[in-house]
């Protein structure tokens, strides 16, 4: 296909080829355009604003009908209605408020959020949505209905430079090589993973207490996010509760990992565990988002290189049901369950129930803030 360039941001016709003989069916147009002065990073495309900051000159915008995004394009657009997201994560995770008219840049990326939206790559630059507040650019299919509309914005075009569409992987820090298998248990760490019943059961919160509980028993913990949404709440949380190492897929140029084949995932899950272990690093917990039902999940806790990297789970749920069902499924694949936690803990008459239908399984029911007592922590230790 022919490429025309245009200098001219305001040309958006398509030239017809008029040679006789060749067909007149309209050549795409692809406009070229300076970056904007102002423009607010996202969190998502943080190694990409620096890169941005060094070296203005080398990049510029491309539009036009001949521009298919893919996820993890970098895109800079215009908000043009506030809606559901109100404010958006900067590269220092601070929360900057939106305003109507403000030009942000943020990464194209499929989001599954049961609790707020289901939304996918756009084919084009069409007008889109903030699908979250990380800096995550799709189109919404479906919302919850407790959740406001999605903030709309109007896409300017994608950051490139002299080798083409910026991608968010093109800057990031580590590489996701494949991994045919995970190393050997005795040449790593013990890596614990945290899972859940769902979006907002607990996992984060749980797994910054088991980090700060083993912190405190002298242990160096690093911490991770295999799977999930890019944003910076959850890495800094870890990094607060007291880990030494913080990763997540957005440091491998993932701005999601909903619509990943498994293949890379299951990627991510080894370079991640290895990336995060040092010589001196004891414990390696990592978090999956989601439920364990959600699709890439479900596939990725019946792989065999997933349960060799991971050596037991703690799984966090919202009541005793949740929590019985996601102990019985977990452990019917083959992983130990080390306790249940979460939102459910908060109660002690759920607290109960729990404690008594996951006795058969002999798995431990522990509120989440108890596992920041470091002998709590501990315990749930297969390498004491």
């Amino acid at each position: 296909m022919t490429t025309v360039f245009s200098s001219n941001p305001k040309t958006t016709t398509n030239v017809p080829n008029r040679s006789a003989g060749i067909s007149t069916a309209p050549i795409p147009i692809i406009v070229r355009t300076e970056l904007p002065e102002r423009t607010q990073p996202a969190y998502t495309t943080r190694f990409v604003a620096e890169a941005v900051e060094r070296n203005r000159d080398e990049f510029h915008l491309l539009s036009g009908a001949g521009m298919h995004p893919r996820s993890g394009d970098v895109v800079v657009a215009r908000v043009t209605n506030i809606g559901n997201h109100k404010r958006i994560e900067t590269p220092e995770s601070r929360k900057a408020i939106l305003f109507e008219g403000a030009l942000v840049m943020v990464a194209y990326g499929n989001r599954y959020a049961a609790d707020q939206f289901l939304a996918f790559v756009p084919d084009s630059l069409e007008p889109t949505h903030l699908v979250a507040a990380g800096g995550v650019a799709g189109l919404v299919v479906a919302s919850h209905t407790r959740v406001s509309s999605p903030t709309e914005i109007e896409p300017l075009g994608l950051l490139a430079n002299r080798r083409g569409i910026v991608n968010l992987d093109n800057f990031a820090p580590y590489e996701n090589t494949p991994a045919e298998t995970a190393k050997p248990r005795n040449a790593r760490p013990e890596v614990i993973g945290v899972l859940g019943t769902s979006m907002n059961s607990g996992k984060s919160t749980s797994m910054a207490t088991l980090i700060n509980g083993l912190s405190k028993s002298g242990r160096k913990v690093a911490a991770g996010k295999i799977t999930g949404t890019g944003a910076g709440n959850d890495p800094m949380i870890y990094h607060d509760a007291g880990a030494t190492k913080v990763l997540d897929f957005t440091d491998f140029g993932y701005p999601t990992t909903f619509q990943l084949d498994m293949p890379a995932i299951l990627a991510l899950t080894v370079n991640l565990v290895e990336q995060l272990t040092d010589e001196d690093t004891d414990v390696v917990v990592v978090e999956i988002a989601d439920g364990i039902f959600q699709e890439e999940t479900a596939k990725l806790l019946r792989d065999p290189i997933f349960h060799n990297t991971i050596d037991q789970v703690v799984f966090a749920a919202t009541d005793a049901l949740g929590a019985r069902s996601g102990v019985q499924e977990l452990t019917s694949v083959g992983l130990k369950v080390a306790a249940a936690t979460g939102v459910l803990t908060s109660s002690p008459l759920a607290t109960r129930e729990a404690n008594e239908v996951l006795a058969q399984f002999e798995t431990p029911v522990i509120g989440t803030f108890d596992l920041t007592d470091p002998q709590q922590a501990e315990s749930l230790l297969l390498r004491k």
